[in-house]
């Protein structure tokens, strides 16, 4: 059984495929129009369908994916596996959402943190009660570097690369290390935080911009790009269950 996992984030448009269970792929989206999603549909005939989005999508596709699949889309009023015992839990992001229950669809009754590395950062903690009790968000990668060039009048746009040195050696190094770097220990200090305050948690490491950090963190980490995807998957299932 075929399910589409739509992520639609503030960079890309994308879908993922899952043949039951099992991640088979992820297709970045060019539109959202309805031919796009037609042709989804005929290539990969899904039973179920699921949509994350926190942009301003064209809601025709709505209508289309409800009409071919079994449709969801994902919102604070979803079913989910946990509780959210926020100021206003309503306004917690679609993507974090997504996150937080592939972490306890993966590791239940453990206290996990999630930390979506994206257009931003979202730190995401969920506690062995499954209670999702809040976190943080600071800026992105990419956001951070067309920062320094928007709000200066010389610095370049520079791209991140996969070995930075400590000492940047010229403009180009030197903000890659203040990006990338910095990003890190801060990645490290907030990891830090967490554990002067809850013990034996599991953290976990999802998003686009993942592999850049692995390697730079002291912290261990679960690292796994396809986070959200495995948490809608989660989403579907679940609010498909409980339909019936």
């Amino acid at each position: 059984m075929t399910t589409l996992c739509f992520d639609f984030g503030n960079t890309r448009l994308k879908c993922a495929v899952f043949n039951d269970r099992t991640y088979a792929e992820t297709i970045v989206l060019e539109t959202d129009s309805v031919e796009t999603i037609d042709r989804l549909i005929l290539k990969y005939n899904p039973v179920n369908s699921i949509l994350s989005s926190v942009v301003d999508h064209n809601l025709e596709i709505e209508s289309v994916l409800e009409k071919k699949t079994h449709f969801h889309k994902l919102s604070y009023d979803s079913k989910l596996p946990f509780t959210s015992p926020v100021g206003k839990p309503q306004t917690i992001g679609a993507d974090r959402l997504a996150m937080v229950v592939a972490a306890i669809d993966l590791y239940p009754k453990q206290h996990n943190l999630i930390i979506g590395l994206g257009s931003c950062i979202t730190y995401n903690f969920v506690n062995k009660y499954h209670e999702f009790i809040g976190g943080s968000i600071s800026p992105g990668m990419e956001m951070r570097f067309k920062a320094l060039q928007y709000y200066t009048a010389k610095l370049p746009l520079v791209d991140a690369d996969w070995n930075i040195p400590l000492l940047g050696y010229d403009t180009k190094t030197n903000i890659q290390s203040g990006v990338q770097l910095g990003m890190a220990k801060e990645i490290d200090g907030i990891i830090d935080a967490y554990s002067q305050k809850f013990a034996n948690f599991n953290v976990h490491l999802t998003g686009g911009d993942t592999g850049f950090f692995v390697p730079l963190l002291k912290n261990q980490v679960i690292a796994d790009p396809f986070l959200i995807y495995k948490g809608l998957y989660a989403i579907s299932e679940y609010n498909q269950k409980t339909k019936t």
